[in-house]
This record gives C-alpha cells, structure tokens and sequence, in this order.
C-alpha cells in the first residue's frame, strides 16, 4: 500500500449526503430507500457512525450509485490491476469520539467501473465498542479467511472459520462476522445485483 493510503478515513458521509443532494432525495427520501432511520442517516453524514460494508451496500443500491462511489472509488477503467503496493486501506474509526469498530479494508477494485462485485482484504479486530447487530441486504457474500479466526453468524447459525476455510452466502440472511482473537485477516467480495 502507498504511506499516503494508511489509516485514511474517507470522508464516507459527507459523500453520502452530497450525492443524496444532488439527486434531490431528504433525508426522509433516503431513509425510506434504504430502510435506515432519518436519525441513523443524519449520524452517519455529521460522523458520529462508520457505517459497515453491507450498511454501504444498502446505501449504494438505494443512491443508485457503486459502493465504491461511496468509498471515493468512481471506477473509471473497463479493468483494474491492484499490485500489493497500491491497495487503499480504510479504517473505521467514528471521527468524532475515537471509537474503533472492529475492522478495517483494502479495496481491491477501486477502478474498475460498473462493478457488480466488491473484493476488498478485511483485517477483523475486537471492537472499542461491540455492534451485536446482524445486517441484511440484497446480493452474496463470500469470504475466505487468510490468517487467524473468525465468528460469523447466519440467522440462528454461528460457526468458526479458520485460514483456508470459507463461507458463500445470501446477503438476505441476517449476519454478523467478527474475529476470534486478536485479530483475522480475509478475503471479502460482495456482490450486488443491478438495479
């Protein structure tokens, strides 16, 4: 990765909010869109909220927009090469109290336009402060652990993967991954469906 990408908060909400103006949606529009509360919208545009990849996900579909769009990845190139020093890591941090969520991501496509599909490398960490709450969107999930452990929960399904195991599954299912340990490292590609 180059220095200058480390640790780099994008400015994630205020992109929200100036694409959500330009296509003249309120935050009432948005919230009705995406199934978030005007509140929860309204935190995660002022900072107070990192929102997750699949809260993204929900985000871009209901903004019509790639959740790289919304990351300050606009692809613009029919293919993307990402060599191991160009990757773009992301750390969720709420800008305004300091608080770690629990993991941070590369991006592996940010130039690729009309993605359909997300790969990014995710380290998992412990949270400052634990989300307990499963996400469900439209599309698939796929991840591969790459070094330490894993916790995801699938409805009323939980397991543990470790390095080499992996997991395909419909977004539609309310789930939830967060590292056994100090810390796991994996392989994420989420899908969305147009439209």
């Amino acid at each position: 990765m180059n220095e200058h990408n480390r640790g780099v908060e994008p400015k994630v909400g205020a992109t929200i909010k100036r694409i959500r103006e330009r296509k003249g949606l309120s935050l009432f529009d948005l919230a009705q869109k995406s199934g978030f509360s005007t509140a929860l919208l309204s935190q995660i545009e002022n900072h107070l909220i990192s929102p997750s990849l699949g809260a993204l996900t929900i985000l871009s579909r209901a903004l019509e927009v790639d959740i790289g769009t919304l990351l300050g990845h606009e692809g613009k190139a029919p293919f993307c090469v990402t060599r191991s020093s160009q990757g773009q890591e992301i750390f969720r941090f709420a800008s305004t109290e300091g608080v770690k969520y629990g993991y941070s991501y590369e991006s592996l496509a940010h130039d690729k336009k009309n993605r359909r599909m997300e790969p990014f490398i995710v380290t998992l960490e412990p949270p400052t402060v634990p989300d307990l709450a499963a996400r469900t969107h439209d599309g698939e999930e796929f991840l591969y652990v790459l070094e330490g452990k894993m916790k995801v929960t699938l409805g009323d399904h939980t397991d543990v993967l470790e390095p080499g195991d992996s997991i395909y599954y419909d977004s539609s299912i309310p789930h939830r991954v967060e590292c056994v340990g100090k810390s796991a490292k994996l392989l994420a590609v989420i899908y969305t469906p147009s439209g």
